[in-house]
């Protein structure tokens, strides 16, 4: 095999590699605060507020990530021209919108999957926890906020740290609408160089290596909260 192409279309992967890192944490950021509303929602004894999140959670979880991403990207750019944000544009090498249409999609699908995360966290914190929390003087809002969420988060910190490892797999599909992302990336060094199977293996072997030092770092995060019990 021959890696020579490397030194001409490196900068590809690392820029690469940088986009897709960016995409990554902007998604995960948005779908945990998507997550946590609409796990709320669900567990809200408001019947509409149910309904909402149950439609969302559902709608998102039965159909495909392309799909969701095609849709978004159609459906906005038909009817909306989004303005162009010059310092991400500066950061990410490229005209911005479409790159913040991938990463809504991505936050969108991201935060079907963490609502239920959160739910399950939430729902495994004994209802004492709530109901000390109320004879001393906190109000509902109040104890699930300061009192609830922060042990459930604690609890669900590997699930959390999972979806963030799955999201920079899954990132790749933005790649369908022009994103220059890790495979974006990839696929232009094989049209560049003609080369079938080696421009693929090296953009496979950086997203192992994000995806190891991801997992290596939720890991210490693990043992850190534990030592702090």
């Amino acid at each position: 095999m021959d890696f020579l192409f490397l030194k001409k279309y490196g900068w590809y992967y690392l820029n690469g590699a940088k986009n897709t890192i960016l995409l990554t944490c902007i998604a995960i950021t948005f779908g945990i605060i998507l997550g946590l509303i609409f796990a709320l929602f669900r567990l809200s004894n408001n019947k509409l507020l149910r309904y909402i999140a149950v439609t969302y959670i559902e709608i998102i979880r039965g159909t495909p990530i392309l799909i969701q991403i095609m849709i978004l990207y159609f459906g906005i750019s038909q009817y909306i021209s989004l303005p162009e944000i010059p310092a991400l544009s500066k950061i990410i090498g490229y005209d911005s919108s479409d790159f913040m249409i991938g990463a809504a999609a991505v936050a969108i699908n991201s935060g079907a999957y963490v609502a239920e995360i959160i739910r399950a966290g939430i729902q495994s914190i004994n209802k004492g926890q709530m109901e000390a929390a109320r004879s001393l003087g906190l109000g509902s809002s109040m104890a699930m906020r300061y009192v609830i969420i922060p042990q459930a988060f604690k609890n669900i910190l590997p699930a959390l740290g999972n979806e963030f490892v799955t999201l920079v797999k899954e990132t790749s599909i933005v790649s369908v609408i022009g994103i220059m992302e890790l495979t974006k990336a990839g696929d232009i060094v094989r049209g560049a160089t003609a080369k079938g199977f080696e421009p693929l293996l090296v953009a496979a072997s950086v997203y192992f290596c994000i995806t190891f030092a991801a997992s290596r770092f939720v890991a210490f995060l693990e043992r850190r909260m534990k030592a702090s019990d």
